[in-house]
């Protein structure tokens, strides 16, 4: 006798309790579906990216000592640098500049009118060569201290106590030499220097040549400009070398207050001068303005018939 439990199901007519014949079972079938293996990146789409790394900032152009390269001016790793980059952290800087140049023009104008118009005062300078010597020496420790020590010029009252002594026996300095002219030609010098300096600062702010990538070639001047002093003062001075000595540094120096002018601006220069630089800025065109007045009191000085 067979087992129940293997019988087959009988077909499908039995009737449902409803009276109707139940539907045939819908037979299973395999499953034909494979997915496809994973493939490359096709060349034409966008291929799967990683992540994003923002690419290394370009390296800081250093320029001048005690500057910069104004090349690199506004890079986002440049904040000690960006002075320049805001027109009123630039004008805040050449208006210290200039209230600093014009305190020195004023304190040497009066060492040197006191000793010109007190003839006590004169009368001593003119007997006692000592006064130009110490004054020289103050002067040189003063500008060297001022020029290689980061410190002193930068850091305040330090800086201003510095400058001041400069000033001051720059001041004595100018004054032994200016005693040996007439009052009327050192006038004339200072209204002539007066007029080609502002005639100059106007130029370079206005110019687009750029003067600041002739240092090198100023700086050759310069020296040959020493060395034909040299020599001039072991062969003599006449009217005629003496006018031409003076042309010449007149000229040098004219272009200095160009060069040194653009140096403290920056913008779109070559170089340019930090804006913590003001010291140093006040002191070179200040050295440029005096040595124009000494050179163009040369000038009118061998002009005059006497």
């Amino acid at each position: 006798m067979a087992d129940p439990s293997k019988q087959q199901p009988p077909p499908y007519s039995a009737v449902s309790s409803g009276g109707f014949v139940a539907p045939p079972a819908y037979p299973q079938q395999a499953s034909t579906y494979n997915p496809p293996p994973p493939t490359a990146p096709s060349s034409i789409g966008y291929p799967t990216q990683q992540g994003y790394s923002a690419p290394p900032a370009p390296p800081i152009s250093q320029g001048l000592p005690g500057g910069y390269d104004s090349d690199a001016e506004g890079l986002p790793t440049q904040s000690n640098l960006g002075g320049f980059s805001e027109k009123a952290i630039r004008r805040s800087f050449i208006r210290k500049v200039y209230g600093i140049l014009f305190s020195q023009l004023l304190l040497t104008g009066a060492i040197i009118s006191f000793f010109m118009f007190y003839s006590p005062a004169k009368e001593v300078l003119y007997r006692s060569r000592y006064i130009y010597w110490i004054a020289f020496a103050i002067m040189i420790v003063c500008l060297i201290a001022m020029a290689c020590c980061e410190g002193v010029r930068r850091k305040s009252p330090t800086n201003l106590i510095f400058l001041g002594v400069f000033t001051a026996a720059e001041g004595f300095m100018l004054a032994t030499f200016t005693i040996h002219f007439k009052a009327e030609a050192v006038l004339i010098a200072v209204g002539i220097t007066a007029g080609v300096t502002l005639g100059l600062t106007l130029f370079a702010f206005q110019t687009k040549i750029d003067f600041t990538a002739c240092g090198g070639m100023l700086c050759a001047l310069l020296m040959i400009l020493m060395i034909a002093g040299i020599i001039l003062s072991f062969t003599g001075l006449s009217k005629a070398a003496m006018i031409g000595y003076g042309s010449a540094g007149a000229l040098i120096f004219s272009l200095y207050i160009i060069y040194d002018t653009q140096l403290m601006m920056g913008g779109k220069h070559k170089y340019s001068l930090d804006p913590e630089e003001y010291i140093f800025a006040a002191l070179n065109i200040y050295l440029d303005v005096i040595n124009l007045f000494m050179y163009i009191l040369m000038i009118v000085g061998g002009s005059s018939d006497d």
